[in-house]
């Protein structure tokens, strides 16, 4: 029987870390006592196996623990239950990574655009994306139009909905979407760029599908959701939805518990990076480090890490850095990111100055 590996970081002292790494491989399978286990299929296939153990440095261990393939059931969400899902209420257990063979990588469609696809989308080759957002919430629609049509006058690629704007009162998601969609579509046509749209979908689980359709019927050019409010499932559910077939960024509202402890939850690269993918994000959004945030230099490194190392067949995704960054880092973010990133800057925007379009072509001018 086929078998996929999580790499574990185990806190304690050697013996008690053991310990953790051999706790691992019942409560996330059987779940069952295992003096009480008869020899044969259940301990020989289905229970997890050790298959190496290391001191990692900083007081803590690493645990390489492998599972059959069929314990995943050729689901998502059974996946991150094996993964991740009675040991996340215990302290101490942090996932550091996912290897997972050909045959489990093959069952995930995965992003549908990806880097290249997503260029295609915005026409834009060799240098960054620019990426912003329609704040501060409580704009009406038509005021949130109105901002979407000068961001994509000073030529931002990437004009997404800010995560908080759903179905208010005041900026209603139908009367939104359709106002913003025609509203850079507008610009586009005075200016001859490909700037998108992206409506945000993270609804009630029955509403989602319909609004991302809505989306696509008004003209979006792409849609937000946050897998942290929605579930990853439904998420990959709108990826492969070829009715839907629109470029989809993560965000990660929700999901920052889960990295804040370097002794316990899920790494930036696995989160932030594989599991994005593996449920079909095409960018994925996270805080900068510089920011107002508290991620480090390392730590995005290595969400970028997750969104290009090899997958199976799955395509490269853009690292969608922001978070109270400013239009003056850029030169000092490009040096560091290269041009593989979709730079994500919303209210530094508007400090550069009271006119947002010349903001939004200075900050274009800095990336060409």
């Amino acid at each position: 029987m086929e078998r996929f590996m999580v790499r574990y970081r185990l806190s304690g002292d050697e013996a008690e870390a053991y310990e953790k790494a051999c706790d691992i491989c019942l409560e996330q399978t059987v779940e069952f006592p295992g003096e009480l286990i008869p020899p044969g299929f259940i301990k020989d296939q289905v229970v997890g196996r050790i298959e190496d153990f290391r001191p990692a440095g900083a007081g803590g261990f690493s645990a390489l623990v492998s599972f059959a393939a069929d314990t995943a059931a050729a689901e998502f969400t059974q996946l991150l239950n094996v993964v991740f899902g009675n040991i996340s209420i215990k302290p101490g257990y942090r996932v550091e990574d996912l290897i997972l063979p050909d045959s489990m990588l093959k069952r995930f469609k995965g992003p549908r655009w990806g880097r290249t696809g997503l260029r295609g989308r915005v026409k834009v080759e060799g240098r960054p994306l620019l990426f912003s957002a329609l704040k501060p919430m409580g704009l009406s629609s038509q005021e949130l139009a109105e901002l979407a049509y000068k961001l994509a006058l000073g030529g931002i690629d990437l004009i997404k909905d800010d995560h908080g704007l759903t179905d208010q009162s005041y900026a209603p998601y139908h009367e939104r979407v359709r106002l913003c969609a025609q509203a850079v579509a507008r610009a586009n046509q005075e200016t001859g760029w490909s700037c998108i749209y992206l409506a945000n979908i993270s609804a009630p689980h029955h509403q989602v599908l319909e609004r991302a359709y809505y989306a696509r019927e008004q003209g979006a050019g792409g849609l937000l959701i946050a897998p942290g409010l929605v579930g990853f499932d439904t998420m990959r559910t709108v990826a492969d939805d070829k009715n839907v077939d629109l470029p989809l960024i993560a965000h990660p509202a929700w999901l920052g518990t889960y990295v804040m402890s370097p002794l316990h939850g899920i790494s930036h690269r696995t989160l932030f990076g594989q599991l994005v993918r593996l449920a079909g994000a095409d960018g994925t959004v996270y805080p900068n480090f510089g920011g107002r945030f508290s991620f480090s230099r390392e730590e995005c490194l290595s969400i970028v890490a997750g969104t290009e190392q090899p997958l199976g067949g799955l395509k490269e995704i853009f690292p969608c850095p922001g978070g109270g960054m400013s239009v003056d880092t850029i030169p000092e973010m490009s040096e560091f990111y290269g041009s593989e990133v979709a730079f994500l800057i919303g209210g530094g925007l508007f400090k550069k100055g009271p006119d947002i379009v010349e903001n939004c072509r200075y900050f274009r001018s800095l990336v060409e």
